[in-house]
């Protein structure tokens, strides 16, 4: 590796320069190490880093904030065109900066396998020269504290800067460092073709010394190749190919490597209503979005991932079945209190800033019924029950056979009062339904005969209150006159065949009511939803899946297809989606990258590849018969 020109010094105080605005979402890239993840800007500035776990505060702020609030930057000044990519199926991201004078290519990775909590970056020139900016901005406590830092050298001998403020210590090192100035460290310095640096950031606890070197160069291509094996594993060979692996590595990064837990997004308060309140955080492990994640996981091969789910599942809800709650941390913790960060902007201007989530106490009864599908396709899958994981299901039912006529909060969260909403007796029928079939299909032990009898009644009772018979479709809520577009999983549960006439009244009222452009679905109308909100939202992307979903399972294999195209073609270019998409402002929504976007791609696909699949066989039928 060429050593870069010498360190001259500070620079003038005026060459830090401190952007006010937010990045648009979509300009993100994002890196994880199975434990926590990053968001790295096209700029090449790390905005949001939380060390060492996906809910730890962040280091790094500046999504929600200013640099000043924390950030690490590393580009090439004057790039009159920038061009990123993930190398291969994996999460090195390789940008590309291409100036009037010089191109430069910069590397990102957060290395797996070896147990630190590291960032490594390298920078290589390739033709010509550049002037390359690096400026390091620590700020523990989601931007709130200002660390002390001082010059430090590692067991090598080697100069670095160390940064520590209560448990946290990050460390800085690299053959250039930059210099102190006004509350950070800054340089500028210029490049030759031929000449290459590499930079590493590691996290310790304050109190432990600091950490050796590790190489660079081969923690990066071993992450690369560690994820390249895992993608390559992906039973599927369809259309949409490249879309439905990228979403299955996002599924992949978003899962703890340790405890198994599957977290929603890695990030908080990114918003659903641009300068509005409507901002949460996302990075704690739903039971809803986990189960639906390891159903998307399951189809396309991934056993292993289970095992590791129902194994923390067990772990997480053991106890009273009257305890469970509707999200967990990674580790199992249940106290996740919602708190409001005045210090912090917000993106966008959006506040509050929110960590923790208040929706942990919620009753939703919809959960465990995504709960038992989960675990129902892994039977199917060969994954033999444990006697305490088929334990835990039966007393989880039982205490829903008592509990699916209350009310409740919904899928949505709701923070107005409680409804009888139409989905969520759905997927309580799917609950029981699926302890039904784990007696008929796999010979478990359980009080069939009552269950069949509660499932019934769950059903006739859904028939009876949940569906207007006037309009055609079923409801939001029993009693209400408007739909919700959660009722488009009627038919993944199979509580109606699609080709049923109730489910396609339905298909074609949510439409009319919530689809604003073609295939992106509103979830549900705010303006006749007392959700507990001011103010509005965007197309939720999940939603807009699920309606190519179901028309592909009701065999408009062309429907599908336009929709699919659309959605597609609404990830960033890196292949990734948030939680909402602004059809007014052609702009990424929400948390980000969000599982449950990207999980319903891979599911929506599956059905539209199993559709095109149908028709194809029946074309060919009748060519053969004609």
């Amino acid at each position: 590796m060429t050593t870069p020109p010498p360190d001259p010094g500070p620079p003038p105080p005026d060459v830090a320069r401190r952007r006010p605005g937010s990045t648009p979402i979509a300009d993100y890239a994002v890196l994880g190490d199975g434990r926590t993840a990053a968001l790295v800007s096209r700029e090449g500035s790390v905005d949001w880093l939380c060390l060492p776990h996906f809910d730890s505060p962040a280091c790094f702020a500046a999504l929600l904030g200013t640099p000043d609030h924390g950030r690490w930057l590393l580009t090439v000044q004057d790039a009159t065109s920038v061009s990123r990519r993930y190398v291969d199926d994996s999460f090195v991201l390789e940008t590309t900066y291409r100036t009037p004078t010089g191109t430069a290519v910069v590397v990102d990775a957060m290395p797996l396998a070896d147990g630190r909590a590291d960032l490594v970056r390298s920078i290589e020139v390739t033709s010509g020269s550049v002037v390359v900016e690096h400026e390091w901005v620590v700020r523990f406590g989601y931007g709130a504290i200002e660390p002390w830092v001082r010059r430090v050298q590692d067991p090598h001998g080697a100069p670095a800067i160390r940064a520590i403020a209560g448990p946290d210590a990050l460390l800085l090192r690299g053959p250039r460092l930059p210099q102190a100035v006004d509350h950070r460290h800054h340089d500028e310095f210029e490049m030759s073709a031929g000449e290459s640096m590499e930079i590493g950031l590691t996290w310790t606890p304050s109190w432990d010394p600091v950490p050796p070197r590790m190489p660079i160069g081969e923690r990066l291509e071993g992450t690369r190749i560690l994820w390249a094996q895992w993608a390559h594993a992906a039973d599927y060979d369809g259309p949409y190919r490249d879309a439905v692996v990228r979403s299955l590595l996002v599924l992949r990064l978003l899962t703890d490597g340790r405890t198994g837990g599957i977290i929603a997004a890695p990030t908080t308060s990114l918003p659903e209503d641009f300068g509005g309140e409507r901002n949460w955080d996302y990075r704690y492990c739903w039971l809803r979005d986990a189960a639906l994640t390891l159903e998307a996981l399951l189809e396309h091969g991934y056993r292993s991932e289970a095992t590791d789910w129902r194994d923390w599942l067990l772990r997480a809800v053991a106890g009273d079945p009257r305890d469970l709650q509707i999200m967990y941390g990674t580790d199992g913790r249940r106290d996740l209190p919602e708190v409001l960060l005045d210090h912090l902007p917000g993106h966008s201007g959006s506040r509050p800033v929110r960590i923790g989530n208040a929706a942990v106490d919620q009753m939703q009864l919809d959960v465990l019924g995504e709960v038992m599908s989960a675990l129902h396709m892994a039977r199917e899958a060969g994954l033999e029950d444990t006697e305490e994981s088929w334990s835990l299901q039966r007393m989880l039912v039982e205490d829903l056979t008592r509990t699916w006529r209350h009310a409740d909060r919904g899928i949505w969260e709701v923070r107005g009062e409680p409804q009888h909403f139409t989905h969520s007796k759905i997927m309580a029928w799917a609950a029981v339904d699926r302890a039904v079939r784990a007696v008929e299909d796999f010979g478990l032990e359980g009080p069939v005969a009552r269950w069949r009898a509660v499932r019934d009644e769950i059903r006739e009772d859904v028939l009876a209150h949940g569906y207007d018979a006037a309009r055609g479709t079923f409801v939001q809520f029993y009693g209400g006159e408007h739909t919700d577009a959660s009722l488009l999983q009627m038919v993944q549960v199979g509580f109606l065949p699609p080709d049923y006439e109730r489910f396609l009244g339905t298909l074609a009222a949510i439409r009319a009511e919530l689809e604003v452009s073609e295939g992106l679905v509103h979830r549900y109308l705010p303006s006749r939803t007392d959700d507990g909100l001011v103010g509005g939202e965007h197309p939720f992307l999940a939603c807009s899946f699920w309606l190519a979903d179901a028309l592909a399972r009701c065999g408009d294999v062309e429907g599908s297809t336009r929709v699919l195209d659309r959605l597609v073609g609404l990830t960033n270019d890196l292949g990734l989606l948030s939680e909402e998409y602004d059809v007014d402002g052609d702009r990424m929504a929400g948390n980000f990258p969000q599982a449950l976007s990207h999980l319903a791609l891979v599911r929506a696909v599956h059905s539209h590849a199993v559709a095109l699949d149908r028709q194809r066989r029946a074309t060919a039928g009748a060519a053969r018969r004609g």
